[in-house]
């Protein structure tokens, strides 16, 4: 914090660190996205109902049903994770529970069991755990044979 007599008087527009950090190839609107910097320190239970990208440390269980959590470069999660698509630049350790994808890339690291339809390591990423891959749920026109 600043004393009012030191304020930032310039005349450019206040920055949102939530927009400013998302990579450019991100293929939602950048304005969807929560970043939680790497300074953070959560303990406890963390859901939501929006994309989520955690860069700090997390102890406890995230759940976002319906989006995407990104666990960034700096960020050393230790939590049960459950999210539609998960993708994994840094650390894990917990449980990881995805409705669509686990994407775990060249400095992720994953101690735990993954359980996803779609599994995706990047040459240099790590898993130390099972996979398990749910048989897809017959469609209307597979229960009708």
């Amino acid at each position: 914090m600043w004393k009012r007599d030191q304020a930032d008087t310039s005349s450019s527009p206040p920055r949102n660190p939530s927009t400013d950090t998302v990579p450019a190839d991100r293929k939602w609107d950048k304005e969807s996205i929560v970043d939680l910097g790497k300074s953070l320190m959560i303990k406890g239970e963390l859901s939501g109902s929006e994309d989520l990208t955690l860069c700090g440390h997390m102890e406890g269980s995230i759940t976002l049903s319906a989006h995407t959590l990104t666990i960034g470069a700096q960020a050393d999660i230790k939590a049960e994770i459950c999210a539609k698509t998960v993708v994994i630049i840094g650390a894990v350790t917990g449980n990881v529970t995805a409705g669509e994808k686990v994407e775990i890339r060249a400095t992720g690291s994953v101690t735990g069991d993954i359980e996803s339809p779609r599994l995706v390591i990047a040459d240099g990423g790590g898993l130390c755990g099972r996979v398990q891959i749910p048989k897809p749920k017959p469609g209307p026109a597979a229960q009708k044979s």
